[in-house]
């Protein structure tokens, strides 16, 4: 089994744990990333809206809430995330509507309607 496999496995596990369909993002499509927020420190967010315009939806940064700002986050092809962020990428098959948080060993996984664009 290839690591790719046991990482779709693990994400496989993670939906089917919350009750909720495995929706991994389409190879090729963007995050929003902020990787100058990792000078915050933890906690790791991420959270995932629809996808639009290339992107599949997630938003990943450090620290308590997002900036406002417009040059926040950066974009960035979902396979550059294995060298970025890898801790994130188990949490990648979560559908929209998702969002996680990871501090140290302790890690939320949680639905939030209220991120889910129309």
């Amino acid at each position: 089994m290839t690591d790719q496999d046991k990482l779709a496995e693990r994400q496989v596990h993670i939906c089917r744990s919350l009750n909720t369909r495995y929706d991994p993002p389409v190879l090729g499509t963007k995050v929003g990333i902020s990787l100058k927020s990792r000078l915050a420190g933890p906690p790791l967010n991420g959270l995932r809206h629809s996808p639009h315009n290339g992107t599949n939806g997630w938003y990943i940064w450090w620290g308590g809430q997002p900036e406002e700002a417009a040059d926040f986050f950066d974009a960035m092809h979902t396979e550059h995330l294995a060298e970025k962020c890898p801790e994130v990428l188990e949490f990648l098959g979560l559908p929209p509507g998702w969002r996680f948080l990871i501090a140290g060993n302790f890690k939320d996984i949680w639905f939030d309607q209220s991120i889910i664009r129309i």
